[in-house]
């Protein structure tokens, strides 16, 4: 009985087998992209929707197909998949079989072994990223513009004529019309061109929901795997076989995780001690080599090694005592013990060869194995290939063997000797815990030396010549190996959730204790015997206990006294008790299973003493009955042997709920006798379904690691129960409602657990790995035949009734339900069907099933996707809403029964409207419609939509696709009443449809080969059709209405019009990156796509898609602007201020719809007062990837017919759109891919903790792919981009960055292709002058970017003809535009590649040719656009453009048809000019590092061109760029200040109006240097005169731009007070204009930006610092002698300016050539070495004379305005610096500059210096001044300053200061001057010092009012000075000077007050004067 019960629960385990994947693989279309979660942020509920946002009523698709057939283009259709035949198709793919032979014994069983049934939907689909890789851009790849490249400068050769012209360009000189020069370019154009615009821009998206990742595919776990050889064991004597035995043990958990194994490295003289009991080896026995895996690896685990030898006599350390203390290498009495203890283990081994004893240990750390290669992240795949099915089985490289870990030696020197009281396994681990802790171990524990030496590895792969736990040979196994490597079986230390899917029935058995206590003295050299025995024979000893090493594979018994063994279990064919016997009077046994089930665990079992009665082995040792005689028992029975069992199986389930369920299915499904006994139950005929019904429910609440390890065993059972109706004991049987929420509830558990993986869609790994490989139909059995081999029942048990062998058909769901009768197939094999006959009282059942193999089937019977439909639709409560919550699961069971179906009813030539019943297709609507429901009110509702989606896609290949669209409209209809907040309503409904359209058979489904003509009629006409026949022009309308999103388009082409009306709705609802995304992945597939090469094909894919570019055009004012403002800083708005004279259209609704003014640069079509939605750059660029894909595709003529019919306000915005798309695909170079994005490196702190912590626990980028479901995007994307940062190489580098440049040539062209066909469409039209400028401003943005040499030759090209074709309007009306264009043909004329100058040459001499009747404006606007080129750009090379001038002027020679005309003798004048600009730029490049000088020379070519206002006002704007560059943003002020004043001098000049300024005089407010502008206008020719002031600033907005951003750099600067004189100039102007809002504006800024700035800051600014600056050597060429003031940031020292210029100067001379002069007396040049530089550097303060004192109050005033500048030098006269008090003088040097400062340069040289020399009496005067002004201001502080107040005082009345007050006047005031020239000097000083002490006096006061308590001796001190300090004064003070107060003269009185404000000089000159 037991025996059957166990083969009975092994057939029923036949789906516990492994599957390959193989080719089922392509099962869908997929690309490893990640998901990316609907973001959490909400809009407020809007309360409208977009127009036509509801779906339209989609076509009878399979009815238009039947009725249009033959109009279809027959060819194409089959191409791109055809309709009548579909390509599903159902694969059986071959089980994976890792071993030469099954797993099993019994060849009978192979039927255990199921091979997989995957399901083909879409057999031709292709990953889109796959493809890319697969075939790589399929283009020419261009070579690009080399702009780093740069020749030498050279300056020597000027002359034009001496320098050879580059090659110039055949048949340019030639007439050829227009229109045949444009064909020539065009078919130019089309030659090597791209084919496919996507290879070159892959779709990466990361939100690419429609990736339905394909499971891994079922197979046996292995977890990181290490190959451990072991090479060499030798001890310092070798006398004895010793065998060594590793394992794994983890420390931490304190538990062994792997098997023993166990090797024999003897020598052949000590294996043949033991020859007597090896009678045989086997070459499994041999190994020397073992593969060990590790699911969890950490630093925790040791490699143990035990070493055991033959059983000897004496304790363990008597044995080990010898190996202790004699060498070998002794010699002599050594020698002879050696041979005396190798005879006795001789003698040992021949009596004691089968018994082992314990002899020492080693412990070895992987640590270096597990952690070493977690630096290496992502480098390769797992080396183990490890399943992840779930989060915690860590993946190899992750957290196990690192990929940078190759093969490690490791050497054990010394062995633990093995203790005999601490055998067991909890002793181990204590040793191991101290040995991890401390080094201490080793001194405690004696030790043996030896060697062992053993190589570490990581496994590979595939081990050739290796064996499974099972012995099997695993592939490749070859034939001539003799020693094998084997597999060691892993005991994981937590549960790994991998089902079974091979055969595995192993038994450990661990013997652990025997506690004879009362008889020590008999128990002393004990040893087990243990037999696995079939019987109580001896006999019966099954050989199935798996040997050691260098002997048999399978022993019948097996000898130990402590430790483990492994015993292989058989099917239940065999005896259910394995008795061990001990010795030959003691015996124990177990039986192996126990009530049917299997016996493991822990045991203490008694011992018998005597020989047992017969039939003992039926009974346990703890319940053997009462026997005469009785059996004598140890101890008394009582347990004294402790045993443990384990198992490792895929038979036993170990799980009561699953041993129940198993049991009943068993007792169904084949003929037993009742009643039968499950568990410790005994259930009858009457009570199995109640007991079946109960065992389901209670299924769900088994243990999780058995139910997932027999997962598919369940499920498969379930689905049979569901599905097959039975009668049990006369009754129906109903269990598929039990069955289905069974399963709901298995799913909801899998899906709940933490310990079990999902993909980025929430699926559960489990099952989605289930239904993809393992499910298939039920299939439906019938009863067991009547045979002989049933047996009549004995009398007393019930057995089911015969008559039910004929039953009716009926429904599972629905048991009352009747139908006919139908046949029966022949019996399906079991695995154990010989055996049933065997039994003796057999029940009988029937499965009442249909005959659709035959397809007979009765049209009542349920199939399995019918019943399962039928129960999500009648499921209630929990149920159902767990069925929805998880619909995923059973939509993708549904479909693959659905495909199984027809599969098998062979039903695919069937129409698709008969494939399926009605009911059924009742049931998938309502299941649609309640899914749409939970979608909407579901916290699931984002995964619900995508299940629904996917779902919607697959019935797409299965079902009528009319039916199918119709349920994706009532989605829609349903979704939108359901959710009112619209940015979730397009989100959601964006995911479904991208879904949707990512359909192999996509464009079919569209219709998209079909012709308007043959689209259906739509059920509710359109107002556009009804007035259809009202048109007059019904061809120019059919051409427009297909770029608009029209009913009947949206009709016909459903799928494509309902995602652009989402794409629409999104633009405006934020919610546009997903739309866009979706648009962008089906254009890249289409694009990618083989079947999809033709141009027919791709022109009819592109008629498509040509509603998405009026989408674009109205989307237009929300696109990234990629042109980069920042080129345009001193550019301004100009264009957009109101009161423009010649103002455009778009430009006006610009300033209609924004606050601001727009800058020109920006595309000028939007629509006014309309809030957008700004696109981010990555949307914006995919949108215009697409636009572009779908210019290049479609049909050429098609075009050029919309765009003759488009307004001129449709095509502006067309050409705004090309300008954005030219920026937009710029080639940004190679460093740009070597960088990572900022925003990825600048995340949060938590993001960079949460990569430190994946990286350091081995949670790699898979195992965060599986939570995406619970982790942000922003993290993936940052772990994503870092992984891929590390992994590319430079050749990837290179090659990313040759793809860019390819796609900037590709997308540039087709930008051109587009622009000839609005030239050639608009050549007829009268607003052809507004669009010319429109082409312009598109070409000059292109050649602007960086360009590859093929598409500047096309551009150029381009250029010509356009110049060919409107030569007389180019600088009529485009006068802006032919600026920038002159100067950007210029900049490519000095470009360094010879093809682009030649091509450049050619289009600049066409220019000036075709120009030649306004010669003198292309004069003036080359000249202005060579001084901006020359100033601004950093790649100009001005050798390569001197080349370029001297082809310009081979052309003009050449040209004869010119010769008789001036032309060519202008141009040689403007080419000469030209090349005298080059000249002073020479100088500009070599003093590049030197900013000073580089401004001077700029300041000098600015002032050369005095007669030509726009080009100074150039050069004023360059140098204002570069002070704003280095953050001079006063200096760069006034050079716009200054630009601003030229400006209105020429405007004074053209217009009389009182409110613009009268020339520069009115900027002399804010500057006195302005006044130098006036001087321009004296000797310029009128502004009237052709190209002269013509640029756009000299107008009253350019004025008004020009003084604005003077205001902003002077805020920016600090100097508050002249923004204020700037807007002085500005308010008059906006007040004529009435311009309020700007006034508004202004008035804010002064108010809340100015004014408050300088109330709240006052005297803290901080303004510039000067210093004196003089060159002194003639290495200095003409500074040689120069003074300069030099103006630096606030707070500069004198060593920081100092360290600059020294640094500076000795680069350019050497550092030993440059000296800095420390002083600053004056130089003596004659004393200087010649061949140094010399600068002297010095501090200098502003210096103002008493009368400008009095209007300079403020501190900005004092800093503002500045020309003169003091400093001072002290002296003696004997040449010193410093001297006495009566011998120090000092000098004071005033020096007086050519301009004030701040001015538009940051030095200005000196032109006065001025030096005054004080005596030392006035050098007194001036000290103690300056200390009375320190004292009064402490004391005046407002608050008062304690601490200051202190320093000053101190350093006043201090008794320690050195030449302090009271020195001062013993030395001066101490004596009466014998000169009377000193009188008053010494009157002066002496009431200095009487103000001083009346100061110091009143600072002893207030200090004593500040002071504190532990401050009273200080003041007391301070006190004690002051007064000793105005004693020791007294005298002096007091005496005065007699001859003072006699009249030397009379004075008359009116003159008095004359001689009071006198000073001491002049009254010395009226004294000599009156004597």
């Amino acid at each position: 009985f037991l025996a059957l019960q166990l083969g009975l629960v092994v057939h029923k385990s036949e789906t516990l087998t492994a599957w390959r994947g193989g080719e089922a693989n392509a099962c869908y279309r997929l690309r490893a992209c990640p998901e990316n979660p609907v973001g959490t942020s909400f809009f407020l509920s809007l309360p409208f929707q977009p127009q036509f946002y509801d779906p339209v009523e989609p076509v009878d698709f399979e009815g238009l197909l039947m009725t249009h057939l033959n109009s279809l283009d027959v060819e194409l259709a089959q191409e791109l998949g055809d309709f009548t035949e579909d390509d599903l198709d159902v694969v059986f793919t071959p089980k994976e079989c890792r071993t030469l032979q099954p797993s099993l014994w019994d060849c009978g069983c192979c039927d255990y072994v199921l091979d997989a049934l995957v399901l083909i939907l879409d057999p031709r689909s292709l990953s889109q990223s796959c493809l890319f890789s697969q075939t790589g851009p399929r283009c020419r790849l261009n070579v690009l513009c080399d702009v780093s490249g740069k020749g030498p400068l050279t300056a020597c050769d000027f002359d034009l004529r001496s320098l050879p012209p580059d090659q110039r360009l055949e048949n340019l000189l030639q007439h050829v019309s227009a229109e045949d020069f444009e064909k020539q370019n065009e078919e130019a154009r089309r030659t090597n061109r791209q084919a496919e615009l996507f290879a070159l821009y892959p779709s990466v998206d990361e939100d690419a929901v429609e990736i339905r990742p394909v499971p891994e595919c079922p197979k046996e776990h292995l977890g990181n795997r290490i190959l451990v050889k072991l090479l060499t064991l030798k001890f310092e004597i070798e006398i004895e076989p010793l065998f060594a035995s590793i394992a794994l043990y983890d420390v931490k958990e304190r538990k062994k995780i792997s098997e023993n194994f166990h090797c024999d490295l003897n020598s052949d003289q000590f294996k043949g001690f033991l020859r007597a009991h090896t009678p045989s080896v086997a070459t499994s026995s041999q190994a020397r080599s073992a593969v060990f895996s590790v699911t969890y690896p950490s630093s925790d685990i040791y490699l143990v090694v035990k070493i055991e030898k033959v059983l000897q006599q004496g304790e363990i350390g008597d044995c080990a005592e010898p190996y202790m203390v004699i060498k070998e290498s002794d010699g002599g009495k050594s020698k002879e013990k050696i041979e005396k203890l190798k005879l006795q283990a001789e003698s040992f081994c021949q009596r004691l060869g089968k018994y082992r004893m314990p002899f020492a240990w080693a412990p070895i750390s992987l640590t270096i194995v597990f952690l070493k290669g977690r630096s290496t992240v992502g480098e390769r795949r797992t080396l183990s290939q490890s399943r992840r099915l779930s989060e915690r089985a860590l993946s190899l490289e992750e957290n196990g063997v690192g990929s940078n870990l190759k093969t490690t030696p490791i050497t054990v020197s010394s062995f633990f000797k093995q203790e005999g009281d601490r055998l067991s396994d909890e002793d181990l681990f204590k040793f191991l815990a101290d040995y991890k802790r401390s080094s201490s171990l080793q001194r405690r524990v004696k030790s043996i030396p030896g060697l062992l030496r053993l190589e570490i590895s990581p496994a590979p792969e595939t081990v050739s010549c290796c064996l499974t736990p099972e012995m099997l040979p695993v592939r490749p196994f070859p034939e001539n190996r003799t020693r094998p490597h084997k597999e060691i079986l892993e005991f994981p230390i937590r549960e790994v959730y991998v089902p079974h899917t091979v055969y595995r029935n192993l038994l450990y058995v661990y013997p652990q204790r025997l506690n004879f206590a009362n008889k020590l003295a008999s128990a002393r050299n004990i040893t087990i015997k243990i037999q696995f025995m079939c019987g109580e024979d001896a006999s019966n000893a099954m050989p199935i206990i798996f040997g050691k090493s260098n002997g048999p594979e399978f022993l019948q018994e097996v000898y130990t006294l402590s430790g483990n063994l492994k015993c292989k279990e058989l099917d239940g064919n065999y005896c259910q008790k394995e008795p061990w016997s001990i010795s030959n009077h003691h015996l124990v046994w177990l039986p192996i299973l126990v009530n049917e089930r299997l016996q493991t665990g822990s045991y203490c079992l008694p011992v018998a003493l005597e020989k047992l009665p017969a039939n003992y082995s039926l009974h346990s040792a703890e319940k053997v009955p009462l026997q005469n005689p009785p059996i004598k028992w140890a101890e008394g029975h009582k347990g004294v042997f402790n045993i443990e069992v384990q198992a490792v199986s895929s038979v036993h389930t170990q799980d009561n709920h699953l041993e129940k369920f198993f049991t009943l299915c068993h007792s169904l499904e084949s003929q037993v006798s009742f009643p039968i006994r499950v568990l410790d139950q005994k259930i009858s005929e009457t009570a199995l379904e109640h007991e079946l019904k109960l065992s389901i429910i209670c299924l769900n609440s088994s243990r999780l690691e058995p139910l997932v390890l027999f997962l598919h065993l369940v499920l498969d059972k379930l689905f049979q129960l569901s599905v097959q109706p039975m009668v049990i004991a006369g009754q129906t049987a109903n269990f598929s409602q039990f069955a289905f929420e069974s399963v709901v509830a298995i799913a909801n558990s899998l899906h709940n657990s933490k310990d079990l993986g999902k993909d980025q869609h929430g699926r559960n790994c489990l099952l989605a790995s289930y239904v993809h490989y393992v499910f298939r139909l039920p299939e439906l059995q019938k009863d067991v035949p009547k045979s002989g081999s049933v047996v009549a029942p004995s009398v007393g048990v019930p057995r089911a009734d015969s008559k039910l062998l004929q039953a009716r058909v009926m429904s599972s769901s629905n048991p009352d339900l009747a139908g006919t009768h139908s046949a029966v197939d022949e019996e399906v094999k079991n695995i154990m069907s010989s055996k049933v006959g065997k039994m003796s009282n057999p029940g009988k059942f029937s499965f009442l099933t249909s005959t659709w193999k035959n397809n007979t089937k009765s049209p009542t019977i349920d199939h399995f996707h019918e019943e399962l439909a039928l129960q999500m639709v009648v499921s209630t409560g929990m149920v159902r809403e767990t069925v929805f919550k998880y619909a995923w699961f059973f939509f993708e069971l549904l479909v693959k029964s659905m495909a199984q179906y027809v599969h098998n009813m062979d039903k695919r030539d069937n129409f698709r409207r008969t494939r399926f019943s009605d009911r059924f297709k009742d049931d998938i609507t309502t299941i649609v419609n309640v899914v749409t429901s939970e979608i909407a009110e579901n916290e699931q509702a984002e995964k619900i939509n995508i299940s629904l989606a996917f779902f919607l896609y697959d019935l797409l290949s299965l079902m009528d696709r009319g039916f199918v669209f119709n349920l994706i409209k009532h989605y829609c209809n349903q979704l939108s009443a359901k959710l009112n907040n619209l940015p979730t309503l397009i989100s959601m409904r964006l995911e479904f449809l991208r879904i949707l359209c990512s359909h192999e058979h996509y464009l079919n489904l569209n219709l998209f080969f079909m012709s308007t003509d043959t689209a259906p009629a739509s059920p509710c006409p359109s107002i556009s059709s009804q007035n259809s026949s009202s048109c007059s022009s019904f061809q120019d309308q059919k051409i427009a209405s297909m770029f608009d999103l029209t009913p009947e388009y949206r009709q016909q082409h459903f799928l494509t019009g309902l995602l652009f009306t989402e794409l629409a709705a999104a633009l405006d609802a934020e919610g546009e990156g997903k739309a866009v995304s979706a648009i962008h992945s089906l254009l890249s597939s289409h694009d990618l796509d083989p079947r999809c090469v033709k141009p027919e094909v791709k022109v009819k894919i592109a008629a498509l898609y040509l509603p998405l570019v009026g989408i674009i055009l109205d989307a237009l004012p929300q696109l990234y602007d990629f042109t980069g403002n920042d080129a345009f800083c001193f550019l301004l708005w100009i264009d957009g201020d109101p009161w423009t004279s010649a103002i455009n259209q778009n430009v006006a609704l610009a300033i209609a719809g924004t606050s601001s003014p727009a800058s020109i640069s920006q595309p000028a079509s939007f629509q006014p007062y309309k809030q957008y939605n700004m696109l981010n750059a990555d949307t914006t660029r995919n949108l215009m990837i697409c636009f572009l894909w779908i210019m290049k595709n479609a049909d050429q003529s098609l075009i050029r017919k919309w765009i003759a019919d488009l307004p001129s306000m449709q095509l502006n915005r067309i050409l705004d759109l090309l300008f954005i798309c030219v920026s937009c695909f710029e080639y940004k170079g190679k460093q740009s891919s070597d960088k990572v994005s900022t925003q990825v490196l600048q995340k949060s702190r938590d993001v960079k903790a949460r990569l430190e912590e994946a990286l350091l626990r081995g949670e790699g980028a898979r195992g965060e792919m599986m939570r995406r479901c619970r982790t942000p995007g922003v993290w993936h994307a940052l772990y994503c981009d870092l992984v891929f940062l590390f992994l590319r190489t430079k050749a990837e580098l290179d090659q990313e960055a040759l793809i860019s440049g390819n796609l900037a040539t590709e997308a540039n062209l087709i930008i051109l292709d587009m622009q000839e066909n609005i030239i050639q469409a608009t050549s007829a039209l009268d607003c052809k002058d507004s669009l010319l400028g429109g082409v312009l401003r598109v070409l000059v943005n292109s050649l602007s970017c960086d360009q590859s040499t093929t598409y500047l030759t096309h551009c150029f090209a381009t250029l010509r003809a356009l110049i060919a074709k409107f030569g007389d309007l180019l600088f009529e009306e485009e006068v802006e535009q032919c600026a920038d264009l002159c100067q950007r043909v210029l900049h490519h004329c000095s470009s360094s590649m010879d093809i682009t100058r030649s091509q450049a040459c050619a289009t600049l001499y066409l220019l000036m040719r075709f120009s030649f009747g306004n010669f003198a404006r292309v004069k003036m606007q080359v000249t202005m656009s060579l001084a901006s080129l020359v100033g601004k750009a950093p790649d100009f090379n001005e050798e390569h453009l001197r080349r370029s001038l001297r082809t310009i002027l081979a052309y003009a020679e050449e040209d004869t048809a010119m010769q008789s005309t001036p032309f060519p003798t202008q141009v040689e004048e403007l080419l000469c000019n030209l090349n005298s600009i080059l000249y002073d730029t020479v100088k500009m490049r070599e003093f590049q590092e030197d900013p000073e000088m580089l401004m001077d020379l700029m300041y000098r070519i600015a002032k050369s061109y005095q007669t030509s206002p726009d080009l100074r006002l150039t050069w004023l704007q360059n140098m204002a760029e570069k002070h704003t560059k280095k953050k001079c943003y006063t200096e760069a002020a006034m050079c716009l200040v200054h630009a601003a004043a030229l400006v209105a001098e020429y405007l004074s000049m053209l217009e009389d109006h009182s409110y613009l300024p009268v020339g520069s005089v009115s900027f002399q407010n804010i500057s006195s240097n302005v006044l130098e502008e006036s001087a321009v206008s004296d000797d310029t020719l009128s502004p009237d005169e052709d190209g002269v002031c013509s640029g756009r600033y000299f107008t009253e907005s350019g004025l008004v731009g020009l003084l604005e951003q003077a205001a902003e750099l002077f805020s920016t600067g600090g100097l508050y007070e002249t923004v204020n004189e700037v807007y002085k100039l500005v308010i008059p102007i906006l007040e004529a204009h009435r311009d309020f809002r700007k006034l508004t504006s202004t008035h804010d800024k002064l108010q809340k930006e100015r004014f408050s700035c300088f109330v709240h800051q006052g005297h803290k600014r901080m303004f510039g610092t000067y210093f004196r600056v003089g060159f002194y050597g003639s290495k200095f060429g003409d500074l040689d002698e120069q003074e300069f003031v030099y103006k630096e940031p606030a707070i500069t020292k004198l060593p920081e300016i100092s360290h600059r210029l020294e640094g500076f100067y000795g680069q350019c001379f050497g550092a030993e050539f440059v000296e800095v002069i420390k002083d600053s007396a004056p130089v003596d040049k004659t004393k200087l070495d010649p061949n140094k530089a010399y600068i002297q550097i010095t501090f200098v303060e502003p210096y103002f004379d008493e009368y400008e004192m009095k209007d300079r109050v403020t501190y900005f005033e004092k800093n503002f305005n500045l020309r003169r500048f003091m400093y001072t030098t002290p002296f003696t006269l004997e040449g010193r610096p410093r001297g006495e008090l009566h011998e120090q003088y000092r000098r004071n040097t005033v020096l007086t500059t050519m301009h004030a400062f701040p001015y538009i340069k940051t030095r200005i040289s000196v032109i006065q210096k001025e030096e005054f020399v004080l005596t030392p009496i006035e050098v007194a005067i001036e000290d103690m001044k300056k200390k009375t002004l320190q004292l009064a201001v402490a004391v005046n502080q407002e608050p008062p300053d304690a601490k200051m107040l202190q320093m000053v005082l101190q350093g006043c009345v201090g008794a320690t200061v050195n030449q302090g007050p009271l020195e001062v006047a013993q030395v001066f005031l101490a004596e009466i001057p014998a000169d009377p020239k000193l009188y008053r000097h010494h009157n002066k000083l002496r009431l200095c010092f009487k103000e001083f002490i009346m100061r110091c006096g009143e600072a002893v006061e207030k200090n004593k009012r500040l002071i504190t308590a532990d401050q009273r001796e200080y003041q007391q001190e301070l006190k004690k000075n002051y007064n000793k300090l105005k004693e020791n004064l007294r005298p002096m003070i007091e005496r005065k000077i007699p001859e003072l107060y006699k009249p030397i003269f009379r004075v008359e009185s009116q003159k008095r007050d004359s001689f009071h404000r006198s000073s001491f000089r002049k009254c010395e000159t009226q004294l000599s004067q009156g004597s």
